[in-house]
């Protein structure tokens, strides 16, 4: 609920059972009150190493897609690694490439 979202958005829900074949679902409000409600399935957890998963909202099922989350020890550092593919088109691809960008910022926010 922390970082999985946008900068200018709200997480209202979270939640998440983090094991193969497990769901997880966020559900966001942006500033102009839309809610935004997305879920998907593990397809492949390495614990402290690789998530994998679907990604699909809830307005659109029928666009699945794929997140590969990779995690490697970098010094004293972590580098992530976040891979989204399978979009449905490119403006598909470009929102969510602004909405992982905001996220990640967010992630950093919480290690400053």
């Amino acid at each position: 609920m922390r970082w999985m979202h946008p900068l200018d958005t709200l997480c209202l829900h979270a939640e998440a059972d983090v094991r193969v074949g497990g769901r997880f679902r966020v559900l966001m409000r942006s500033p102009d009150g839309e809610e935004h409600d997305v879920s998907g399935t593990y397809l492949e957890v390495v614990p402290e190493s690789k998530l994998v998963f679907t990604w699909a909202w809830r307005s659109t099922p029928e666009r699945e897609s794929r997140v590969s989350v990779t995690l490697r020890a970098d010094g004293g550092t972590t580098e992530l690694m976040l891979r989204h593919e399978r979009f449905f088109d490119e403006a598909a691809r470009d929102s969510h490439r602004e909405g992982w960008s905001s996220a990640l910022d967010h992630l950093v926010e919480l290690f400053e």
